[in-house]
């Protein structure tokens, strides 16, 4: 069964810092192109990093230099580090191929970031 598990979100104040875990199961992702995307509320979902199998990377810029996409091919798991974290990165966010297939999509893990 393809499948894909998000992890790590929560409640963390403006400055600080969260890593976010995506469990992958199924063949088709170990050689794939990777990626998290989010979406807010109110507004639509939109890429924010993307790592190939060979560790090239691409960032959204408001977030370049702040969050660090990353793989670990042997486990089947894509991350995201998150550092000075702002109110504006509040939003769900969800790990897939990139492109992102729509069959694909995960539940999600909720970002909240705020005083």
């Amino acid at each position: 069964q393809v499948q894909l598990l998000e992890s790590g979100g929560g409640l963390v104040q403006p400055g600080g810092s969260l890593r976010l875990s995506c469990a992958t199961s199924g063949s088709i992702f170990r050689a794939a192109p990777m990626a998290w995307y989010r979406q807010a509320p109110g507004k639509e979902r939109e890429f924010v990093a993307a790592v190939t199998s060979i560790g090239s990377t691409t960032y959204l810029d408001s977030v370049q230099g702040r969050f660090t996409i990353s793989r670990d091919n042997a486990k089947n798991t894509v991350f995201l580090q998150m550092n000075s974290l702002k109110p504006e990165d509040t939003a769900v966010y969800y790990c897939n191929i990139f492109p992102p297939p729509e069959w694909a999509w995960g539940q999600g893990t909720q970002v909240t970031v705020s005083s």
